[in-house]
């Protein structure tokens, strides 16, 4: 969240949701309140809630951030790549190389940074990897129509597991403190994982007992 397109000075409002995202990766345990952050932007309280109502939607706005540079992205992926792994490992790439970025953003959107803010905040989270396993299972669905393919399992698991999966590289790297980056040894797990995922529809209903 550094800059803006144009390369000005950022407005007040970023600066902020910066020092936020700062805060969150400096101190991943501790409770930031409304003074440390003020203390922190160099501004007073008061200044912070003419920019932001409340804390709360300080955190919706990263998580809203967060969203719309991964969807961007993702929507390009099927005009990028043709078939439904490649699909799939892209979109999980670009959510394991956006939370290695941006580790502060990476403790709300896993909800470490979250605990004792509002249950709003966490729906919002869940809907954001939601729209994730969606969208794999809709690769999945029409790898079936398109390459003759079909998984091993049904696609709705298929998709959790792949998701599941990047889920849990990013949680050992906020529970390692940034230092296991949750890009490392992917490419090969990524391999090890759909190495007999995908396969002609024809042998999977062959080998059904």
């Amino acid at each position: 969240m550094s800059g803006n397109q144009n390369g000005n000075p950022i407005g007040r409002q970023e600066q902020i949701l910066q020092a936020l995202a700062t805060m969150l990766e400096a101190a991943p345990l501790e409770k930031i309140t409304t003074a440390k952050l003020a203390a922190h932007v160099g501004v007073s309280e008061a200044a912070l809630y003419r920019h932001f109502p409340s804390k709360a939607k300080m955190f919706e706005s990263l998580i809203a951030f967060a969203e719309e540079t991964l969807f961007v992205r993702i929507h390009r992926i099927s005009e990028q790549q043709t078939d439904a792994i490649s699909q799939c490992h892209h979109l999980l790439r670009l959510f394991l190389e956006f939370c290695e970025k941006n580790p502060g953003i990476t403790q709300v959107i896993t909800g470490r940074g979250l605990m004792g803010e509002a249950t709003r905040l966490h729906d919002r989270v869940s809907q954001l990897y939601d729209r994730m396993e969606t969208q794999l299972r809709q690769y999945l669905r029409e790898a079936e129509i398109r390459e003759g393919l079909r998984p091993g399992m049904a696609v709705a698991s298929a998709a959790n597991l792949m998701l599941t999966s990047a889920e849990g590289k990013v949680s050992q790297f906020c529970r390692s403190g940034f230092k296991r980056r949750p890009t490392e040894d992917w490419e090969a797990q990524w391999l090890a994982l759909t190495e007999h995922l995908m396969r002609p529809a024809s042998a999977v209903t062959a080998n059904k007992p």
